[in-house]
């Protein structure tokens, strides 16, 4: 029995995308994964799109979630909660994963002996189709590069279970969740392994949280002074290694 891959995808108000984004999990090489689709109290016709598209293409292998509307560190942990893969990727629901995402990701961190993953990523548009402007990725991330270089993109991440303990994924329930999650993991002392391949497609929406860069300005700082405890300088320092590399990734 091959290993088992739990997919999380939280569901909010994205009855546009989410047909397209479960279909690149549906396409992937790799079969032997589970999908959780974690509604977050959608209030459009996210949870009609998905029931519709299970009854035309049945799969024993996706399951739909319902909760209250709590906000995505919570949709994902809700997902985490109910999954049971050895490993944990997460999707974002409009986002896309190339087809032979999962399968590569799997082989590098068997090659690595990874506990924790990550891999190159494509900027695309509201269609989901890649605008060309691909985001590279380093081989190794520590927790003192971490706090520079904020690459690490959450539907590119893969952990592996049995090499950290699932409760230790639970996302905290503040803003930029997943950056938090990805620093506590590699303050314990662990390493990140990037796979330098373009197996995602990250759709800029204008409404989007990470589209608000003033937003997204206030979020880093919070997580540098608040959540790591960092001094005014040293959070000074890693802000501005991490607005450089902001600024890259996307001209």
């Amino acid at each position: 029995m091959e290993d088992k891959i739990s997919i999380i995808i939280p569901v909010y108000n994205v009855e546009n995308y989410i047909a397209q984004t479960v279909e690149s999990v549906r396409k992937q090489t790799y079969p032997e994964w589970e999908l959780l689709l974690v509604d977050d109290g959608s209030t459009d016709g996210s949870r009609r799109v998905m029931e519709e598209m299970l009854r035309e293409y049945p799969d024993e292998r996706i399951r739909i979630l319902e909760k209250e509307n709590s906000g995505a560190a919570k949709t994902r942990n809700a997902g985490l909660k109910e999954s049971r893969g050895r490993y944990i990727a997460y999707l974002d629901a409009d986002d896309l994963w190339e087809e032979e995402k999962l399968e590569k990701q799997l082989a590098f961190m068997r090659e690595k002996e990874a506990a924790f993953s990550f891999t190159g990523y494509e900027f695309a548009d509201s269609g989901g189709r890649g605008t060309g402007k691909i985001v590279k990725v380093p081989e190794t991330l520590s927790y003192r590069q971490v706090l520079k270089n904020t690459t690490i993109f959450t539907s590119t991440v893969m952990f592996d279970t049995e090499k950290i303990e699932k409760s230790r994924l639970e996302m905290p329930d503040i803003k930029s969740e997943d950056t938090a999650l990805w620093f506590r993991i590699l303050r314990e002392g662990r390493t990140a392994y990037g796979l330098n391949e373009n197996l995602v497609r990250y759709r800029r929406t204008g409404g989007s949280l990470s589209a608000n860069k003033l937003e997204a300005v206030k979020r880093i700082w919070n997580l540098y002074r608040k959540a790591e405890g960092l001094s005014v300088p040293d959070s000074m320092y890693n802000f501005c290694f991490w607005a450089a590399r902001a600024v890259m990734r996307r001209i």
